[in-house]
């Protein structure tokens, strides 16, 4: 990647700058641990680009590592799409990748010699009694009725919970801190559970396992991470994060520093919420064009440049903020724009017929067009021509007033790249449609004016003996809400029309050789990108990336 990309200037990375000239580093480690418990989205691209651009940046390591600690929710599926995600977006993971569960053996040892020092014990409340003991921020949590067994006692059950010999939910592990704490994580969270589910990696070896809090932070010692970075939800959880390495024999104690969160209009990055909308139907799954999900963008059109561009100008801080739909959108924009071939798309085709096609100076049968206005290495290629031709429904009108650009009865415009036309009537059914206008060409036209023949504006078309007959789904915001997520019932404000299908667009004929991952910018209507899910060789589907402009709404 360009040096260009480098992270922008941010309090991380002056504490970095600060940690390796005082010299309490002498390199940056970094790490990227999702759950496997659904596909990535847009705020999981903001921590990946800033934890592999740090070691980027710094000439470290960063470490994909799954926090993979509850089977229940866990799937291999997820994990290789994490994969995916993360080397597409252009990054690559320093080592093997690794997991939690690499360290479940570590971490039992690690629990047993809290134990051992009074510090840990096994609690047979419920997860409700639990819940209710712990107190609120207003009133300390009063002491669990077990939390006095002895260190002989807890390790015997500890054992007992180990070798299956507790139902799920009757027994747990927790540390022994401070129920009067008054930060709620520290009232003697819970660091292990009994769940009967098997591990996709460690199959049936375990029923308990380690929760977030506990493992988080001794993998990372386990793996010498130099700069811990999550987001501010954690931020108290960060004394805990300490306990538990200070009260271990273990030594390395990363620090952990933690950033805002990314809050995008219109989105969700709830996985549970995801997942609600996955299964329940609202979305074509996990990759759905209308969803925030990597996946989701990528199926969309969304180069992995212009996330990556996204990421860098929203910038790293302590601040939380929602940013603008329009911010996301127009990093795509601006990268299709400099990038991406042009062509010609029809979506709602009506058909023109030029009645004089063939009279002197009008015989043309193809134009030879460049690829990029402003990019000549692209190259040329050859639109056809004809008598009939397919224009935009929107491009014509039997009357309208001055501020109409296009074609109307007895008026004048420039079809893109050819002639000037004039209209001179129109075709309708029975309901009073338009379904035929008639234009008479401007003879030696192409390309240039002709004296009394001033065209009000220019207009796209397609040859109608010689296009793709292809199907164009029209995506706009999946959300009726800048923040659904604060709805009180967020699938209420999911926008059924959302999506448009059009199954018969007219779209030049050299289309129909597209291939999934080729974007096009398709001339006064948008930039679109062939779908990687329905598109077969010869017949390739494809899918609204972004609009031309802000201002320009793509009708649904």
């Amino acid at each position: 990647m360009d040096s260009v990309e480098k992270i922008p200037r941010n309090f991380i990375t002056d504490i970095i700058d600060a940690d390796l000239k005082e010299g309490r580093h002498d390199h940056v480690a970094t790490r990227f641990p999702p759950e496997p418990n659904g596909y990535l989205h847009i705020g999981h691209a903001k921590s990946i680009c800033l934890n592999f651009g740090l070691a980027r940046d710094y000439n470290g390591t960063c470490n994909l590592r799954f926090d993979d600690t509850n089977p229940v929710k866990e799937d291999m599926e997820y994990i290789n799409s994490i994969k995916h995600d993360v080397q597409w977006l252009g990054f690559q993971w320093s080592g093997e990748v690794r997991h939690s569960s690499d360290y479940f053996d570590q971490l039992y040892q690690f629990a047993l010699e809290l134990i051992d020092q009074g510090l840990a014990y096994v609690d047979e409340l419920s997860a409700d009694e639990i819940r209710e003991y712990r107190g609120t921020l207003k009133e300390p949590g009063k002491n669990s009725p077990y939390r006095d067994r002895s260190v002989e006692e807890n390790r015997a059950l500890f054992e007992k919970m180990k070798n299956g010999q507790f139902e799920e939910g009757k027994a747990c592990l927790r540390a022994k801190i401070d129920m009067a704490s008054p930060f709620i994580c520290m009232r003697d969270p819970v660091i292990y559970r009994v769940r009967y589910a098997s591990h996709a990696l460690t199959g049936d070896k375990w029923c308990i396992y380690p929760m977030y809090d506990f493992t988080h932070c001794i993998s990372d010692a386990i793996e010498h991470i130099t700069h811990s970075i999550c987001t501010l939800e954690f931020q108290d959880n960060r004394r805990l994060y300490d306990w538990v390495l200070e009260h271990i024999s273990i030594d390395c104690h990363p620090h952990q520093y933690e950033m805002s969160r990314l809050n995008l209009e219109y989105s969700i990055t709830s996985k549970r919420k995801l997942n609600l909308l996955v299964n329940e139907g609202y979305v074509d799954g996990w990759d759905d064009p209308r969803l925030t999900t990597i996946s989701g963008l990528r199926r969309r059109g969304y180069t992995p440049a212009s996330i990556r561009e996204f990421c860098r100008r929203i910038g790293v801080t302590k601040q939380e903020n929602t940013v603008e739909m329009t911010a996301l959108e127009s990093c795509i924009r601006e990268d299709l724009n400099a990038n991406a071939p042009r062509a010609m798309a029809v979506l709602r085709p009506l058909k023109l017929v030029i009645d004089n096609y063939g009279a002197e100076g009008i015989t043309a049968t193809s134009f030879t067009v460049p690829n990029h206005p402003d990019k000549p290495e692209l190259g040329t290629r050859e639109i056809s021509f004809s008598k009939e031709l397919f224009i935009d429904e929107a491009d014509f009108r039997e009357e309208a007033n001055k501020q109409y650009k296009r074609l109307k009865l007895g008026g004048l415009v420039r079809l893109r790249h050819g002639y000037i036309v004039k209209a001179t009537s129109c075709e309708k059914d029975e309901t009073g449609k338009v379904t035929c206008v008639h234009v008479e060409a401007i003879p030696n036209s192409v390309g240039c004016d002709v004296e009394g023949f001033k065209a009000k504006g220019v207009i796209h078309f397609v040859d109608a003996n010689n296009y793709y007959d292809g199907k164009v789904m029209l995506y706009q915001r999946l959300f009726t809400v800048p923040n659904p997520g604060a709805a009180e019932d967020f699938l209420a404000c999911v926008d059924k029309n959302s999506v448009e299908v059009i199954e018969h667009a007219a779209l030049e004929a050299s289309l129909a050789q597209a291939k999934v991952g080729d974007s096009f910018q398709f001339e006064r209507e948008g930039y679109f990108c062939v779908d990687s899910k329905y598109s077969t060789e010869g017949h390739p589907v494809f899918n609204l990336t972004v609009a031309l402009r802000e201002t320009k709404k793509v009708q649904a």
